[in-house]
């Protein structure tokens, strides 16, 4: 049997996965990644804690796998996308905790840039809006507060990069500084045109181009990870960001296929073959993830909290225990009771946009329990991503293609059959449950085994996917209609002055 091994670097936790060659699960490793918050709207981890956990699992699912690293044919790294890293070349310490992309600190420079009409530049070279949300940005504020950061960025002796580059770099002991075409496409300072850092953004953030890593494809050869660290000499080769791969791994490989991961927060993305479509509709246009040099492309919306308002429910209103009771709680009662909750922490993510927004629990009554707001707060989860299907279907259409037909689920909150089955009932239109749900780590380990010739193609990965369950919507689509409609209103008033 063949192994692959997929390092998966989320927002959480560092997970490590063992796949054999047939992309079922043989082993995984997982450790939390604490969080760490400054002042409101601020979120950041420990680089050194991120590397020291995933290496950890790394080893840790080899042992839980009864494997040798030498029967690993390759690894695939993938990770949360924009958190943005920096660090002395020489020493290999970073400069600065980690910025998440949940961070919230640079949206006064972008107020700035949107004031001084840069917006449709950036839009037509990056396929993004201005946002906090990308590394780019980031990556400005750390020079721009960071002690003589800036000085040493001119002198060649800082690297930035996204959680991949940080990664490649400790396992290959320095040897590589890359990223991956898709978390490049994250960063506010690629052109997804020509699969190349852009000077003029680079000009316009002033920020110094030998920071930035090497781009290759998805699916390439960046490396090997040093002997030392697992016991043998493995070849990295393959590193998407963590949406990108769960799209690869979801075998979405032709235009118009669509995915939506269920995790800290909610990524749906739609893929568009070699066209480069810009959304009418508050969306964003990335880089797909790429087995050759030939650019693809997706559409993408983003929900910035998903999964985490079942976290919220458990750590900051202690409603439960564990975030395994919201389904139970939720199914005790028969609807939300009207109860509408917008989970508008850090602002809302696509189609919205609206980083002034701040979290409201509407349509309280004497008879709302806790169970009426567990309730709610599931739904609030499958209201935000309705509302990023609505609005691809809509560039779809107006692209001259048909709306979305079905959508492909994965991560975490997708195993909840509630959530699921008020998915289907909102969209109208099925909802399937792959028998591996961890598509992002298999994505990953599909792209290092394209790369290193475990795989022939494309072709080949679609045959390995199988669906476990199809949730079929049950609701009329007038009262599907009518509960949209509700959802805005409530989130009308989250945006309100």
């Amino acid at each position: 049997m063949t192994y692959l091994l997929a390092l998966d670097q989320g927002t959480s936790s560092s997970r490590s996965i063992v796949f054999n060659e047939r992309g079922q699960i043989v082993a995984l490793a997982q450790q939390e990644l604490p969080q760490i918050y400054p002042q409101p709207g601020w979120v950041e981890h420990d680089p050194m804690l991120i590397w020291q956990t995933q290496l950890a699992t790394a080893r840790d699912v080899l042992g839980k796998a009864g494997i040798s690293a030498s029967a690993v044919h390759a690894i695939g790294i993938t990770n949360q996308r924009e958190t943005t890293v920096v660090w002395n070349r020489k020493t290999g310490l970073p400069i600065h905790h980690a910025i998440v992309w949940q961070d919230r600190r640079a949206e006064p420079a972008c107020a700035r840039l949107r004031e001084q009409g840069h917006a449709p530049l950036i839009h037509a070279r990056t396929g993004l809006l201005v946002d906090a949300y990308f590394s780019g940005m980031k990556l400005q504020w750390i020079l721009d507060h960071v002690p003589g950061a800036r000085q040493q960025a001119l002198a060649g002796e800082l690297a930035f990069g996204t959680v991949d580059s940080w990664l490649m770099w400790q396992l290959t002991g320095g040897a590589v500084h890359a990223t991956d075409v898709s978390n490049a496409s994250r960063t506010m300072l690629f052109n997804v045109h020509t699969n190349t850092w852009d000077a003029e953004l680079l000009a316009l953030l002033d920020i110094p181009s030998q920071l930035m890593p090497e781009v290759r494809p998805s699916s390439a050869d960046y490396g090997q990870v040093q002997a030392e660290l697992l016991g043998h000499a493995i070849r990295i080769g393959g590193v998407a960001g963590d949406q990108q791969s769960a799209l690869f791994g979801q075998a979405c490989f032709r235009a118009g296929m669509a995915k939506n991961t269920y995790g800290t927060g909610c990524f749906m993305l739609m893929h568009t073959g070699h066209t480069f479509q810009a959304s009418r509709n508050g969306l964003l246009t990335t880089s797909a993830a790429q087995t050759s040099r030939l650019p693809e492309y997706a559409i993408e919306g983003s929900v910035f909290v998903g999964g985490a308002v079942v976290q919220w429910l458990r750590d900051g209103l202690n409603a439960i225990k564990a975030s395994g009771e919201v389904q139970g709680l939720a199914e005790s009662v028969p609807d939300a009771g009207g109860v509408i909750l917008v989970p508008a922490f850090t602002g809302l993510g696509a189609p919205y946009w609206k980083a002034e927004a701040r979290g409201l629990i509407t349509g309280l009554t004497r008879g709302t329990t806790l169970a009426h707001i567990a309730r709610a707060a599931l739904e609030s989860i499958a209201f935000q991503s309705t509302a990023l299907l609505e609005a691809m279907s809509r560039d779809a259409v107006a692209a001259g293609g048909s709306a979305v037909s079905e959508l492909r689920v994965d991560g975490g909150a997708c195993a909840n059959d509630l959530l699921m089955q008020i998915q289907a009932d909102l969209l109208g239109i099925p909802v399937v449950r792959p028998e591996v749900i961890e598509t992002t780590a298999l994505g990953a380990a599909y792209l290092a085994g394209l790369s290193t010739g475990l795989y022939a193609g494309t072709d080949e990965l679609s045959q390995l996917w199988r669906a476990e369950r199809t949730f079929l919507p049950t609701l009329g689509r007038a009262q599907a209609r009518a509960r949209m409609d509700q959802w805005e209103h409530a989130v009308r008033q989250a945006v309100a002055d």
